[in-house]
């Protein structure tokens, strides 16, 4: 058999692998939709999304698989189906900070997959209102970064919004320069959120050190900016989405000045989560401003052997130089250990609310 006959070989048999796939996808589309009118006949209050359904799935794939695709490309794969078949029991509408083309939007897309409708919202308390109002199903919004820390406004808003955390999406950012077609290099202001403009300081202090830089709502927002601005010599830092969305050029690409830079991002909704077997908790605490407060308020996970993944500090509004905890713990609430520590932790605090438990991120 010579190799032209090979490859007609190996191209019937991809054919044949292609079919069986096309009906396995379609056999798998209609199991969803048998769930969906199970759970129609149960009840209005059965949820269609199930977070930590999606999550054991995914971990499972990821444990099973045996190459040569990555576990992190199978995993993805497998979360575009299963956002196809959500879509059949009930289409999701996201809201996100946008506008188009953040990475927030990006977050959202690769969480819940792309057959859900995203929703563009201009502020991180819009993305709240939105969902809490039930204009939304689910909001994405961020929470933190590995360079540039915490996000404020998103911690301030669950001091007054009953939403739950109901899942985290991680995302590796990449930014770049970005400028209309045929713009040069001399570039005399940069756009871009603050919080992009603090991850690219080095390497604007580097290469652009005479640009002024003018921090806007969102990197996207930045983008759009320079596709409309008629002046020479602006340029956006922003993503890939951005760039193809609004057709501006990369003058350089993967400018952050760590390239670890990895966003945190909550997925926040009604819903309450069961556990999924590797999951996370989110609390707000807060306690009486006395000598040995945030001590007694922490000696519960230590004595439970509960780690505790992140803690950060925001003014209470309840009184001057009083302060909320938000606290990320490892596990569930409806872990025994986890259920004994928070009822000490009670017994501690002046300010005790559970944001949510929900599925640690997957991929």
């Amino acid at each position: 058999m010579n190799d032209n006959d090979k490859l007609e070989e190996i191209r019937r048999r991809i054919d044949e692998v292609d079919a069986q796939l096309q009906d396995l996808l379609n056999e798998r589309a209609r199991c969803a939709q048998e769930v969906a009118r199970i759970k129609r006949e149960a009840g209005s209050e059965n949820h269609f999304y199930r977070p930590e359904r999606e999550a054991q799935v995914l971990r499972e794939i990821k444990k099973r698989n045996p190459g040569p695709l990555s576990s992190e490309e199978m995993a993805r794969l497998f979360r575009e189906i299963m956002s196809a078949c959500l879509a059949l029991e009930e289409p999701l509408r996201i809201a996100f900070l946008g506008p188009e083309g953040t990475f927030t939007q990006a977050a959202a897309l690769k969480h819940f997959g792309h057959s859900v409708t995203t929703v563009p919202l201009g502020a991180i308390g819009e993305v709240f209102r939105e969902v809490a109002s039930g204009a939304a199903h689910y909001g994405v919004v961020p929470v933190e970064n590995s360079t540039e820390g915490v996000v404020n406004h998103t911690l301030d808003m669950f001091l007054q919004s009953e939403l739950n955390i109901c899942g985290e999406v991680q995302l590796r950012i990449h930014h770049h320069l970005l400028a209309q077609a045929g713009t040069g290099e001399d570039i005399q202001r940069v756009y871009s959120h603050q919080q992009s403009l603090a991850q690219c300081r080095e390497w604007l202090d580097r290469h652009l050190p005479k640009a002024e830089r003018v921090a806007l709502s969102s990197n996207a927002e930045a983008a759009r900016r320079v596709a409309v601005d008629d002046q020479p010599g602006v340029a956006a830092i922003a993503g890939d989405a951005a760039a193809e969305i609004y057709g501006l050029t990369p003058l350089a690409r993967n400018i952050e000045d760590d390239p670890e830079n990895t966003t945190r991002f909550l997925v926040i909704g009604h819903q309450e989560v069961p556990a999924s077997g590797k999951d996370k908790t989110s609390l707000l605490v807060s306690a009486e401003n006395r000598a040995g407060a945030l001590y007694r308020l922490l000696t519960p996970f230590r004595k439970h052997q509960i780690s505790m993944t992140r803690i950060e500090s925001r003014p209470s509004r309840r009184g001057m130089w009083e302060y909320a905890f938000f606290v990320d713990i490892e596990g569930h609430i409806d872990d025994p250990n986890v259920q004994q520590a928070l009822e000490e932790l009670k017994q501690e605090a002046t300010l005790f609310k559970v944001l949510g438990s929900y599925p640690s991120a997957v991929l």
